[in-house]
């Protein structure tokens, strides 16, 4: 059990059954709680789903709320992320006019069901003369209960890039590129740099009070080849 905790072992059906068992767990926490280690233990994102939408039945059923269930939901689709940085831009407008100001189609019904699930959520407040504020100026998605999420969102954001080069004119936008030869040890330090770029970015928003409009940063390092073996660590 200390190795399952330690990320270091799985637990099979049989341990599974076992952990129950030693917690006590009967009826609906029995099922969720298996459901649960099927989710962790998914090797692709369809088995992930599958996992994850038992998991939402169950909770549903018993009205029970789930930690992380809203963060998931949040990054499953580029609609929430926009929308909470346009309901609070744009003081008294209704959900048709937000859903005009995004580039990608998306319809009054989802922008209102956004604002609702935002606001039950906790991520979006609707202050006392009925606008709408962000209730933290930034928000994370790194853990690894969201990994499934967060790539869904990437997936999504990634497609709009491609979109975006015919899109808008040079002078709306930033695109750029490098082919590059590394070793792994390069590799390391062009990640950190990268993080650290994010985070000056990061700060760069914090601080910045008027929003105008929406722009999403992609930051994409990834290989076109396979390692070469024998290749010396360093250059």
């Amino acid at each position: 059990m200390k190795q399952v905790c330690e990320g270091k072992a799985n637990l099979g059906k049989k341990a599974t059954v076992k952990v129950a068992d030693a917690f006590n767990f009967i009826g609906i926490e029995r099922e969720y709680f298996f459901s649960l280690v099927m989710f962790a233990q998914a090797k692709t994102d369809d088995k992930k789903r599958f996992a994850y939408a038992e998991m939402q039945s169950i909770a549903k059923a018993s009205k029970v709320n789930l930690i992380g269930v809203d963060a998931y939901k949040y990054y499953d689709s580029w609609v929430h992320p926009v929308v909470r940085e346009l309901a609070p831009a744009m003081p008294g407008a209704m959900p048709k006019e937000i859903a005009g100001k995004c580039v990608h189609e998306v319809s009054a019904k989802e922008v209102k069901e956004s604002i609702e699930f935002q606001v039950r959520a906790g991520i979006l407040k609707k202050t006392d003369d009925g606008n709408y504020s962000q209730t933290d100026k930034l928000l994370g998605g790194d853990t690894q209960s969201m990994s499934l999420a967060v790539r869904s969102m990437n997936r999504q954001m990634a497609t709009f890039a491609v979109d975006a080069l015919d899109r808008f004119a040079a002078d709306e936008r930033y695109v750029a590129g490098v082919t590059m030869g590394v070793s792994d040890g390069a590799f390391e330090k062009i990640v950190e740099t990268l993080k650290q770029c994010r985070n000056q970015v990061l700060e760069i928003i914090a601080n910045d009070d008027k929003v105008d409009r929406v722009l999403r940063l992609n930051l994409q390092l990834f290989p076109l080849t396979q390692k070469i073996e024998g290749a010396d660590d360093e250059k």
